[in-house]
């Protein structure tokens, strides 16, 4: 029914899906680019729900108890809880946490905001890299086209382990993508070919 919803909303206001989801994934960290609008989590949200990918978040653990707990529970919140387990234990590092999560979770699509805002950023955090290759996940490249009214899966990567090459490859699918403003979009310039 959501599905249904999902897929009428975005039809209404002019927008199709890109479907490059395999059959079978169960597991990836997922990348959401470009991120310069409010908007593109409404179109995001919608296009995965129309393909039926259920996306997960990481956020601090604090934020998953009571009163906002239900809330960030429902909308796909895991908590992350990086304090150590023993005083004077050392942190575990973000990224080992997150792939750790893959452990507990046979079903999990980690969604990662790489460039961490909707200014223009030129570097973008690398961390979805580490956590796919620790974890030993794919990493889909979901994306918004305003240009062409697009939203969805356009490709999956499977990390080989060569890092320029493989952020090369994701580098050249985002630098094809209009996004709403694209003064405040960059793709992240040390992978350029």
């Amino acid at each position: 029914m959501l599905r249904k919803i999902a897929e009428y909303s975005l039809g209404l206001m002019g927008w199709e899906t890109d479907n490059q989801w395999p059959q079978g994934l169960e597991q990836c960290v997922m990348i959401a680019a470009p991120h310069t609008s409010n908007w593109d989590a409404v179109y995001a949200r919608l296009a995965l729900k129309v393909l039926g990918v259920n996306v997960r978040i990481t956020i601090k653990d604090s934020y998953m108890k009571f009163p906002l707990g239900p809330f960030v529970r429902a909308m796909g919140g895991i908590g992350i809880d990086r304090s150590p387990k023993k005083e004077g234990q050392a942190r575990t590092s973000m990224v080992q946490l997150m792939a750790d999560l893959f452990k507990e979770h046979p079903h999990l699509v980690m969604l990662v905001t790489p460039e961490g805002t909707r200014a223009k950023q030129e570097n973008w955090k690398t961390g979805f890299y580490h956590i796919a290759m620790t974890a030993g996940v794919p990493i889909a490249l979901a994306y918004m086209d305003y240009k062409k009214k697009r939203a969805g899966v356009g490709k999956i990567i499977y990390p080989t382990g060569n890092y320029e090459q493989d952020m090369q490859e994701i580098m050249q699918f985002y630098a094809n993508i209009e996004p709403k403003f694209p003064e405040k979009f960059s793709v992240d310039v040390r992978y350029l070919n």
